[in-house]
């Protein structure tokens, strides 16, 4: 193998493997630290940087950092990445001055968001900030677009989303309520420079099955139902509730319907339950409850009686694989289940629906009905138009949606000042030794056994009585910095120097894991197993130095690696270091330009 260059910003971050994990690249061990420190606003401004929404992310994000979490690997939870996050916005003071604000002189250049959800908030709190008029139009009286329309209350009050709205404007974006873009013909004819369309995938896809025109009144496509419960225009439903469908929107509508009456609520999934598409914290949230989960059901019939609703018939299935190990549901060809309920609520996914886009204008879409937009600029086959959030590739979450308004806007500044929006800002990156003098280094390595903290709940009895009760408490400071110290510091990397190198193998004696090892260099295959411990993770490198004055190289598994420093304390050449490994994603601005 070849050395490894560790110049590129990339194998650091990889290694980092939570913030490669966030689609926005938020330094999740930095924040961790500062709330260790007690550094609240810290903590939050590095979140509020990258992630546009601490406050709402720390309570609904999907944590696509915690499986990549390394502590993950130590013992059975990872650390409580995204409950951290909450914790910062919670104990944060006043951090308005903290907040960056529009140049007094603007750039004479204007861009109109559609839609007033996290991906067009982001770019707007991109560009405002760096002199562009952004207008961003919604058909809702206030911003937020799903994350206040579909996330119930219980969940995501609406003080934090209209704390953390007004941040993401308080930069000089301006919002227009109320009005709904009928017509990109008409809005291109308003003279923008650049049109971001952020409109979600507002369409719930319905069930179209026999009994669904006759029981039609009590029968309701889930996004549509929670935004009516988020808007008080349903305040009830029936006794009995069956929720078709097993995502997070099925979660949410099943937990909303026990508090809005529903005593005997069901969930129903063609699937397994490991195979459900809900978070595993949302299933156990909603089974807490006393929601009951049944699985290998379809749907074959709603059943009614002289217009009402009486309950759903199913097909069992069964799980099988056929002839080249795919995976299939096939009906078991036993007798069909009819489960009677009062009410029904469809969440078996949504679609994107764009009927205000004319034909005539130049934007293509596929045969999908999703937009044709560049992966990497988010620009549309209309060069002036880009797309971001569920819009551009279909339903995702909310931190993709952010992810997407940072490259858009990227994009946007770009071509509003004719330069080529596939020419990508690199990062920002740093490394820094630790070591304060010869026995003295800026970072704990006492590697503990400790168990995640359970993040306190109110309990059902009360829970259950308001929609607007929210359910989690979130940390207390004492939990809150248990949890932190439960952070490996993955950004804090063991440098290795071959020509300092004496060969003693003190750092491998003194590796709790047996990561390092010096062999003889071979091709990767080979060497993965010629490790101390076989390196057979291929998703996670393998840190391979020059060759050391015996010609072996030193090998270090970054799937092992705690990080520790140990062998850096006890290496007597200096030949091991630990340096802080800081990478910042470049957003839209003068730091992404090649010239003023």
């Amino acid at each position: 193998m070849k050395a490894t260059d560790i110049s590129v910003p990339e194998y650091f971050h990889k290694v980092v493997d939570c913030q490669w994990a966030c689609p926005a690249h938020t330094p999740v061990p930095e924040y961790i630290r500062k709330i260790s420190a007690g550094d609240y606003d810290g903590a939050y401004m590095i979140n509020w940087k990258s992630n546009v929404f601490p406050g709402i992310l720390g309570r609904t994000c999907d944590r696509p950092c915690e499986p990549a979490c390394r502590r993950g690997r130590l013992e059975e939870q990872p650390v409580a990445i995204c409950r951290l996050k909450r914790v910062a916005a919670d104990h944060k003071h006043d951090i308005t001055a903290l907040l960056p604000q529009a140049p007094a002189q603007r750039n004479g250049k204007r861009v109109a968001c559609v839609g007033a959800g996290p991906a067009s908030l982001t770019v707007a709190r991109d560009l405002a900030t760096i002199g562009y008029e952004v207008v961003v139009f919604d058909s809702d009286s206030r911003a937020g677009g799903m994350m206040r329309s579909q996330i119930p209350k219980f969940r995501l009050p609406d003080e934090v989303i209209d704390e953390e709205v007004g941040y993401a404007l308080s930069s000089g974006g301006q919002f227009i309520a109320s009005r709904r873009i009928d017509s990109l013909q008409g809005l291109l004819a308003e003279g923008y420079d650049a049109i971001f369309v952020g409109c979600g995938a507002p369409r719930g896809r319905n069930l179209d099955i026999p009994g669904r025109r006759e029981a039609g009144r009590n029968i309701h496509v889930g996004i549509d139902w929670l935004a009516s419960v988020s808007f008080g225009h349903i305040a009830s439903i029936g006794r009995r509730v069956v929720v078709l469908g097993g995502g997070n929107t099925a979660m949410d509508c099943c937990r909303t319907a026990r508090r809005l009456g529903g005593a005997e609520v069901k969930v129903v999934v063609r699937s397994g339950f490991a195979e459900m598409k809900a978070s595993p914290w949302e299933k156990e949230d909603a089974m807490h409850e006393g929601v009951a989960i049944l699985n290998f059901h379809a749907p074959k019939a709603f059943t009614h009686e002289a217009g009402r609703l009486t309950g759903v018939v199913f097909e069992k299935m069964a799980a099988m694989k056929d002839d080249l190990g795919r995976r299939l549901l096939v009906p078991t060809g036993e007798t069909d289940v009819l489960i009677e309920c009062d009410d029904v609520l469809i969440a078996v996914g949504q679609e994107n629906a764009f009927p205000w886009i004319e034909s005539e204008v130049g934007v293509r879409f596929d045969r999908k009905g999703l937009p044709a937009v560049d992966p990497v600029t988010f620009q549309s086959s209309l060069p002036n138009v880009f797309f971001g959030g569920d819009a551009a590739f279909g339903p995702k979450n909310i931190i993709t949606a952010v992810a997407h308004g940072h490259e858009a806007a990227i994009s946007i500044d770009a071509f509003c000042r004719g330069e080529d929006p596939r020419a990508r800002p690199a990062p920002l990156t740093n490394l820094v030794s630790q070591k304060m003098g010869i026995h003295e280094w800026s970072y704990d390595n006492a590697i503990t056994l400790d168990r995640r903290f359970a993040v306190p709940h109110v309990e059902n009895a009360v829970a259950l009585k308001n929609i607007q009760t929210e359910v989690e408490l979130g940390f207390d400071l004492t939990q809150a910095i248990g949890e932190a110290q439960r952070c490996l510091n993955c950004d804090v990397q063991t440098i290795f120097s071959a020509p300092l190198c004496i060969e003693c193998d003190a750092c491998v004696d003194v590796c709790p894991i047996d990561c390092i090892s010096f062999v003889p260099n071979a091709p990767e295959d080979e060497l993965r197993r010629s490790l101390t411990v076989p390196a057979l993770n291929f998703s996670q490198a393998i840190y391979v130095s020059e060759p050391v004055k015996s010609q072996r190289v030193m090998a270090k598994d970054e799937d092992l690696c705690l990080h520790c420093g140990l062998c850096a304390e006890r290496c007597p050449t200096g030949a091991w270091d630990m340096m802080k490994f800081t990478l910042e994603m470049a957003q839209a601005g003068h730091s992404c330009r090649s010239m003023p």
